[in-house]
């Protein structure tokens, strides 16, 4: 059987999970002093504006003309 390759990613996320008691202020708490203490530069992007979500056409095919 061919062992899963996200594995390892998957137990160590749920090992920083555990850490911080699967509370996500907590563990963005904890992220966010990790980049300070860190020397690398980190990118914040602006947050994208919604967009509207209307259906182009119906998905039960009623209305087509």
């Amino acid at each position: 059987m061919i062992p899963d390759p996200t594995a390892e990613m998957k137990r160590i996320r749920h090992q920083l999970g555990a850490d911080a008691g699967f509370d996500l202020g907590r563990i963005f708490h904890d992220l966010r002093r990790q980049q300070k203490a860190s020397s690398r530069t980190y990118v914040r992007l602006p947050g994208r504006k919604p967009t509207d979500n209307n259906a182009m056409h119906r998905s039960d095919g009623s209305g087509v003309s």
